[in-house]
């Protein structure tokens, strides 16, 4: 009896350690998702955005804290209508994690956009953001900005200082996403 009691705890110990790690990340997300049919793609290095030519300094700096970007998109057709409904419920699910502090949310034409960030409220410093963007007739794109000591406010205060979309430095992105189709 004592024999079945010890291996009995013993189990559930292992049991306990095994489940404590095993909780779902935006990383092992795209890992998971990175081949399959309905997903695509794409780690982009920060080189890719340019800033206007009269961009603040505090826009270039913020620009250099910002390393790469990793883009997954699920492209939603008729004949993947329930994995779309499944896998938007596992990001929203992720996302949702008390780790991630939101800073901002909008809809805009029957599309979705919620940008978060992992780090506490009193730390002003980040190394990853999230954007989330979901299309009911298009599917969803999940992009993460890595870096280092990202700031979110001066972020979306960059944002506004982002160079042309249509110039050169979207000119490889652009032919890259229509090779993907």
């Amino acid at each position: 009896m004592k024999t079945i009691t010890k291996i009995l705890s013993i189990s559930i110990v292992m049991l306990l350690f095994a489940s404590c790690g095993s909780s779902p990340s935006l990383q092992k997300y795209y890992i998971d998702n990175q081949d399959d049919d309905n997903f695509r793609s794409l780690d982009l290095p920060a080189s890719l955005v340019s800033l206007k030519d009269d961009a603040s300094a505090e826009a270039q700096s913020t620009l250099a804290s910002i390393k790469k970007l990793n883009v997954l998109a699920f492209v939603k057709n008729e004949a993947n209508e329930a994995q779309y409904a499944l896998e938007k419920a596992k990001v929203k699910a992720i996302i949702k994690d008390k780790k991630y502090v939101e800073l901002i949310r909008f809809k805009d034409k029957g599309r979705d956009v919620v940008v978060k960030y992992e780090g506490s409220e009193e730390d002003n410093s980040i190394d990853e953001l999230v954007v989330y963007g979901n299309d009911k007739s298009q599917g969803f794109a999940l992009v993460r900005v890595l870096g280092d000591k990202m700031e979110p406010g001066k972020i979306l205060k960059m944002m506004n200082e982002i160079g042309d979309i249509d110039g050169d430095g979207f000119k490889g992105l652009k032919d890259l996403a229509k090779n993907m189709k």
